[in-house]
C-alpha cells in the first residue's frame, strides 16, 4: 500500500509539474472532480459513499456506490462495483461486478460480467454475462460471451470461447477452449480443446480434443487406431495400423531379419513414481539393449535420444520366428508320418512272415512224429 501511495504521489507531482509549463494549453473549462485521495468520481452517486479509500475510479451512474474504504478500484459503466467496498477491482462495462462486496483482484470487461460476484477474488471475465453467477468462485478466466456464465462456487477454471464451460457450476481446474467447449462439464480437472467439444457430465481428469480420431499421420482411418505424436514435428493425431499394398514400398520377406530377437532379454520392471504412481510391475524390453540388437526396432525423442520400443514391429517379426518354427514343426510332423507309414508297413510285413512261419511250423512237426 505504501509503494503504491508513492507511486501515485510522484505521479502527481509530474502532472502538476507539467501543468505548470503548459498551463497555457489547458482544456477550458478545466476538468472538474479533482477529489482527495487520488479519485476520479463522473455520474449520478458515483463513488456516494467514499470516506478514506484511495486510487479510485468512479465512471458512470451509481458506479462504486458504497465504495468507502476500499482501494485502486476502477468502475466504468453504470452499476459498475455498485457494492463493492475491497481492493483492486477493475470493472468496464454495464453492471459489472455489481454485486461484489469483498472480492479482490477481479477484473470484468462486459455487459453483466461478474455481476454476481461477491467474495471471489483474482477472477478475469471479459465478454458480456462472462461469469454471471460467480459468487464464490476464484482464480478463474472467462473469456467470451457467457462463458463460464453459470460458474458459483466452481474456483481454478479457465474458458475461452462464446459459452465455455457455460453450464459448470462447482468444478474446479477445468480448462475448454473454443467457443462452446465444455458445455457439458460439471466434474473436476477436465480439458476441452476445440468448437463445440463439450465433454460430458459427471467425469474428472478426462480430455477431450477436437479433431484427434479424424487426424491421421499420413493413413486413411482404420480399425485400429492410436494416438500419437509424430516425433519430427510434435503433429498429435492418430496412426491406423493399414496393410493395403498401396501403402507400403520396397516389399520383401522378412527371412532371417527376425533372427535378432533372439537375442533381445525381455525383463521385469517398475517405472518410476513420476511416471506411475502406482508402481506397478510391469514386463517389457529395455530400449537401449534393443537398440544394440537391432536400431530400427526403437524410437527416438526430438533430440535423437532412444526413447521406446517398437513393440508393434517385434509383433511381426515374432510371428515370422513363430511361422518358420512351425514350417519346421510341420516338416517334422511330415518326416515322423513318413517314419510312422514305413514302420506300418514293415510291422504288416513282419505280421506276414511271422504267420507264416506260425503255419509251417506244424507241418514240421508231424513230419517229424511219423519217422
Amino acid at each position: 500500500m505504501k509503494n503504491r501511495n508513492v507511486a501515485f504521489i510522484t505521479i502527481l507531482l509530474a502532472l502538476g509539474y507539467l501543468v505548470l509549463l503548459q498551463r497555457a494549453q489547458g482544456v477550458v473549462p478545466a476538468p472538474d472532480g479533482c477529489y482527495p485521495g487520488f479519485t476520479t468520481a463522473e455520474g449520478c452517486n458515483a463513488l456516494n459513499f467514499l470516506t478514506n479509500g484511495a486510487g479510485n475510479t468512479g465512471v458512470g451512474w451509481y458506479s462504486l456506490f458504497l465504495n468507502s474504504a476500499g482501494n485502486y478500484n476502477t468502475g466504468v459503466g453504470a452499476g459498475t462495483l455498485a457494492l463493492n467496498n475491497a481492493d483492486s477491482n477493475t470493472a468496464v462495462g454495464t453492471a459489472a461486478m455489481l454485486l461484489n462486496t469483498s472480492g479482490t483482484a477481479n477484473v470484468a470487461v462486459g455487459t453483466d460480467t461478474l455481476l454476481y460476484n461477491d467474495s471471489g477474488s483474482f477472477n478475469t471475465a471479459t465478454g458480456d454475462n462472462a461469469l454471471f453467477s460467480n459468487t464464490i468462485g476464484a482464480e478463474n478466466t472467462a473469456n467470451g460471451y457467457s462463458a463460464m456464465s453459470a460458474n458459483t462456487e466452481g474456483s481454478f477454471n479457465t474458458a475461452i470461447g462464446v459459452g465455455a464451460l457455460n453450464t459448470n457450476t462447482i468444478g474446479a481446474g477445468n480448462t475448454a477452449i473454443g467457443d462452446g467447449a465444455g458445455l457439458n462439464i460439471t466434474g473436476d480437472g477436465n480439458v476441452c480443446i476445440g468448437h463445440l467439444v463439450i465433454g460430458a457430465a459427471g467425469l474428472n481428469d478426462t480430455t477431450w480434443i477436437r479433431n484427434i480420431n479424424t487426424t491421421g499421420q499420413g493413413f486413411v482411418a482404420g480399425t485400429n487406431n492410436y494416438v500419437t505424436v509424430r516425433m519430427t514435428d510434435g503433429r498429435l493425431g492418430y496412426s491406423a495400423i493399414v496393410s493395403s499394398r498401396r501403402y507400403k514400398e520396397d516389399i520383401k520377406p522378412m527371412d532371417k531379419a527376425s533372427e535378432a530377437l533372439l537375442a533381445l532379454k525381455p525383463v521385469t520392471f517398475r517405472l518410476r513414481g513420476e511416471l506411475d504412481p502406482s508402481h506397478r510391475p510391469q514386463w517389457g524390453l529395455i530400449a537401449e539393449e534393443v537398440e544394440k540388437v537391432n536400431p530400427d526396432l526403437v524410437d527416438r525423442n526430438n533430440k535423437g535420444e532412444v526413447e521406446s520400443v517398437r513393440y508393434d514391429m517385434v509383433n511381426a517379426m515374432l510371428l515370422n520366428e513363430f511361422l518358420k518354427e512351425h514350417a519346421t514343426v510341420q516338416e517334422l510332423k511330415r518326416e515322423i508320418a513318413g517314419l510312422n507309414a514305413s514302420l506300418k508297413k514293415q510291422a504288416a510285413q513282419i505280421q506276414k512272415l511271422t504267420a507264416k512261419v506260425d503255419i509251417a511250423q506244424p507241418a514240421s512237426q508231424v513230419i517229424a512224429t511219423r519217422q
